[in-house]
């Protein structure tokens, strides 16, 4: 199925790739009989130059054709490889946006960027040298044994017999060749996994003192992807010299016949020059695709590991979302069991006004986390169903509803790109309308004076990760980048819990800001968040335990941290 709707991305350059090695191949054909005439009359009949001159300009002729379909070929099968590479490249993406950070977390990160980038790259090429190698395989030999048949049986016949030798030899060894390529991957996505692990880690490694067990441990990984490597050469390298050995004994027995036949009187030398000018010929294509079967094993195999990620998502509605008013949110009897059979939420009800603000407290793993999950249409609850303004969030369509959310999370990520793209976050087209509307998002967060003192201003480049900002200038600008976005619905996750008192008023100042006309729910851990909230809400076990106006639930939320009397009286 993935391989067939490849097919249509790569369109009509792979038509055309395939149509121009079919014509190149005739073209050979046609060029070894002119060549085999032209030596008959140059050394046989004595012809002199100008006899010859017509003979040798078509020849010319051809020979500039088939240089023209050779270029065609390889350009067009590029096209084809580079729209198929590029298509892989935006579904996976797509698909991976499409799942989340919840539903990868599980999934190792260096495995998935080797397969993100490897496998596409391995799968280029399957249309840049593959499929125009079978076109020439499957017209080149058929058309040398139309030629050859009525001219010279006994050497035809020895084609065909090698044929099917060829073949089998090819396919038997090329069967162990793909599982090892298979093994081969397997391998190639443990080592990159292992390498990233180990980099990420590697400050904390060396403090331990292990960085040399580190890598030996990658060395080791390293060897064993290298075993692996070899293992799939040594097979491609087999059926690459099977190949070779039945070509060139076929081959060596067309020769063998005609020359026997020639001194014999019983074929004339045209035909016998032209008959082993085809010999070769005939056998060029099915040496290329042996020499390619290597290349061909790796883009099915690439192929197999791309087809999970882009499976498409069964969950995800078709409706669209176009509300800008703050929306109203109730979650009715929703469950939520992970694939490890670990319940995150258990019957949980709660009904959220049109801009309310909400704070969601209580222990870790009592499911305020899967709750902003489920919201973000990351993950879908197991039972149960949540509506927004009275509408399944389940029927709307997640990119629609994507855009109606705002998220500032703990610790908000930024990417290797401008300030300006990292606030923009492809929302709109750079241009001096986006600029005005950038200024206009910082000076709310509170973020400008952050702006003046660099000297590129809105294009100064952020370093991968936003190493290069402070932790009170990464919210500022993650509280920028949510004004930009200006949804109706926000989802904090304690956006100061990590911040010193003068940074931690300046956010808070501008969530104040931001929070107006939208709904907001907020994971609260600091009492200023709690405070400023319309109604807390106490998650525990998956299950609202207890909601309430902000005063009586901070002094619930105080009785219920205070430790028994008997144990103040043995303190």
């Amino acid at each position: 199925m993935l391989l067939r709707s490849l097919r249509k991305v790569a369109g009509w350059p792979a038509h055309l790739a395939t149509l121009a090695a079919a014509l190149g191949g005739l073209i050979a054909v046609a060029a070894a009989q002119l060549i085999a005439t032209a030596v008959d009359r140059i050394v046989f009949a004595g012809a002199g130059f100008e006899a010859t001159l017509p003979t040798l300009m078509i020849l010319a002729a051809l020979a500039l054709a088939r240089a023209a379909a050779n270029w065609t070929t390889e350009r067009a099968a590029f096209e084809a490889a580079a729209a198929v590479r590029l298509h892989l490249f935006r579904q996976t993406l797509g698909r991976l946006a499409e799942r989340g950070p919840t539903k990868l977390a599980g999934q190792p990160a260096g495995e998935l960027a080797v397969t993100i980038t490897e496998a596409i790259d391995a799968v280029g090429p399957l249309w840049r040298s593959w499929k125009p190698g079978v076109v020439r395989a499957a017209v080149v030999p058929l058309a040398v044994l139309i030629v050859v048949a009525p001219l010279d049986p006994l050497a035809a016949v020895i084609l065909v017999v090698a044929l099917p030798l060829l073949m089998w030899f090819s396919i038997l060894a090329g069967k162990g060749a793909e599982e090892a390529s298979g093994r081969q991957w397997a391998s190639l996505a443990r080592l990159g996994g292992h390498l990233l692990d180990q980099i990420r880690g590697l400050g904390e490694l060396k403090l331990a003192g292990t960085s040399q067990a580190a890598i030996a441990s990658v060395a080791r990984a390293a060897q064993a992807y290298g075993r692996e490597t070899m293992a799939v050469l040594r097979l491609a390298f087999l059926s690459a010299l099977v190949v070779e050995f039945v070509a060139t004994g076929a081959i060596a027995g067309v020769a063998v016949a005609v020359g026997f036949r020639l001194l014999w009187g019983e074929l004339d030398f045209a035909t016998g020059f032209f008959v082993l000018l085809l010999a070769p010929e005939f056998f060029a294509p099915l040496r290329e695709i042996g020499l390619r079967r290597h290349a061909r094993l790796e883009a099915m195999t690439a192929l197999g590991t791309l087809a999970p990620l882009l499976a498409e998502s069964k969950t995800a509605g078709h409706q669209p979302w176009t509300a800008t008013t703050a929306p109203a949110i109730r979650f009715e009897a929703v469950r939520v069991v992970h694939d490890d059979g670990r319940v995150a939420l258990d019957g949980f009800d709660l009904d959220i006004a049109a801009g309310e603000h909400v704070a969601l407290v209580g222990s870790s793993g009592a499911g305020k986390s899967t709750l902003f999950a489920l919201l973000a249409r990351f993950i879908e609850p197991t039972s149960g169903r949540i509506l927004i303004n009275g509408q399944p969030l389940a029927d709307i369509d997640p990119r629609h509803w994507r855009r109606a959310l705002v998220s500032m999370p703990q610790a908000p990520q930024f990417f290797d790109g401008s300030l300006a793209d990292n606030i923009v976050m492809g929302r709109t087209a750079p241009g001096p309308v986006c600029d005005d509307a950038v200024h206009d998002a910082l000076r709310a967060a509170g973020a400008e004076v952050i702006i003046a003192r660099l000297p590129q201003g809105l294009a100064t480049p952020l370093a991968e990760r936003g190493k290069n900002l402070s932790g009170g200038e990464a919210q500022r600008l993650a509280l920028a980048r949510a004004f930009f976005a200006a949804g109706p619905l926000v989802l904090f996750d304690e956006p100061t819990s990590h911040l010193d008192a003068e940074a931690q008023a300046v956010v808070l100042r501008g969530l104040a800001t931001l929070r107006q006309g939208r709904t907001v729910l907020t994971i609260a851990h600091r009492l200023e968040t709690v405070a400023s909230a319309d109604r807390i809400v106490l998650i525990e076990d998956g299950r609202v335990l207890a909601q309430g106006a902000p005063q009586p639930m901070l002094d619930q939320l105080k009785a219920r941290a205070a430790p028994p009397a008997t144990e103040r009286s043995d303190a």
